[in-house]
């Protein structure tokens, strides 16, 4: 008899390619276990409540932030204390900076990072042979016309935070306020310069439209700030392929680049929990991050993988490439209200940098929007 685990996971070769290949591997492993995988759109994704999800489905590709608020909620089935232990020990010596912490809450961990990545460069190798390496050198091509940056509102939000934690004030570090206002103004001032230097439509762009316009004309050559997507690093992906590299330097070198990535959870309704939490171990494990999970087109979360020679050759080394960025990357604060608070920010920082705010009443706003929703947690 075959036992059927149901997954959902985001509309992307690096989301669901990923996972439908190590799925397909895995019947070789268990030929009576069978993970069915679905998707949703990236933004639809974010959108539905996991409260649903879980109802639904035994395995689930989620954002770190949300751990929090599923862990104390009880969506999410417990991946310690149920006979794997030795197994986290492993995974979090292989974790990429803090991407293994970042599924962990109340003492207790929720998910696995099986996808890493954070806020990097990105640039054509055919078109530059060198990138530039710091802000005064991003601006100086920006000049000229070369460099995009996606700032819809998330990803404004996401540049504003690596901008000010790499000046070294990262966000929410205390006080109660998101920023202090002379470090959110000083942020704000190079945000808008950069903005100033693109596209106007880059203020309603996303990373994956920015790599594909750098990836398919000739006339822009790089952008600063932007998510990873190893998918554009390979061959055939694209007309053209991007290398991904360290975030511009600052005052902390590359550290301070807003962590992301996705990871693996269990359901804490599924009806076959043993087998799915045996099927996000395998997932996460060392083997299969470096070998069918990263050739489904996966950005895997284990180091090991980002170690490996042969996903760095096909990748224009990807992984080593941003590796310092990975590992000096801020994790965003753990609590409950924060995605609450991230959807709610973000369209101000967006308004900022197109004229509807001033950047005092920007900050005003989130700063009370922080003080309102963090109060008493």
């Amino acid at each position: 008899m075959t036992t059927v685990l149901r997954g959902m996971t985001w509309e992307h070769a690096r989301g669901y390619g990923s996972v439908v290949a190590a799925a397909e591997a895995y019947r070789r492993v268990r030929p009576d276990v069978e993970v069915r995988w679905e998707f949703r759109s990236l933004q639809a994704f974010a959108d539905h409540p996991i409260e649903t999800l879980v109802e639904n489905y035994d395995l689930l590709v989620i954002d770190h932030p949300h751990v929090p608020l599923a862990a104390e909620n009880g969506l999410f089935a417990r991946l310690d204390g149920v006979g794997y232990d030795d197994d986290l020990a492993v995974l979090a010596t292989q974790s990429v900076g803090r991407s293994h912490e970042s599924y962990q809450h109340l003492g207790h961990q929720w998910g696995l990072a099986t996808d890493a990545a954070a806020q990097v460069g990105a640039y054509r190798p055919d078109l530059i042979a060198e990138p530039p390496r710091d802000w005064p050198a991003v601006l100086e091509l920006a000049r000229d016309g070369r460099v995009l940056w996606p700032a819809k509102p998330i990803d404004a939000f996401s540049s504003l935070v690596t901008v000010s934690a790499n000046a070294g004030v990262p966000p929410m570090s205390g006080g109660g306020l998101f920023l202090p206002e002379q470090d959110a103004l000083a942020a704000f001032d190079l945000l808008h310069e950069l903005a100033a230097l693109v596209p106007d439509d880059n203020l309603t762009w996303n990373p994956i439209q920015a790599a594909d316009a750098l990836a398919e004309g000739n006339k822009f050559a790089y952008s600063p700030l932007l998510f990873g997507y190893t998918n554009y690093s390979r061959r055939g992906f694209r007309a053209n392929r991007l290398r991904y590299i360290d975030i511009p330097r600052g005052q902390l070198g590359v550290s301070g680049s807003l962590l992301g990535g996705a990871g693996i959870a269990v359901s804490a309704r599924s009806s076959e929990p043993n087998e799915a939490i045996a099927h996000a171990f395998w997932l996460a494990s060392a083997a299969v991050q470096s070998g069918a999970y990263f050739d489904g087109g996966g950005q895997p979360g284990n180091s090991v993988a980002w170690d490996d020679d042969r996903t760095n050759d096909e990748t224009l080394d990807f992984f080593r490439g941003t590796r310092a960025t990975l590992e000096g990357a801020y994790l965003r604060p753990r609590t409950p209200q924060y995605i609450e608070l991230q959807d709610r920010l973000s369209p101000l920082v967006t308004a900022a940098l197109s004229g509807e705010l001033t950047d005092a009443q920007c900050i005003r706003r989130m700063n009370d929007l922080t003080e309102s929703l963090t109060e008493g947690s």
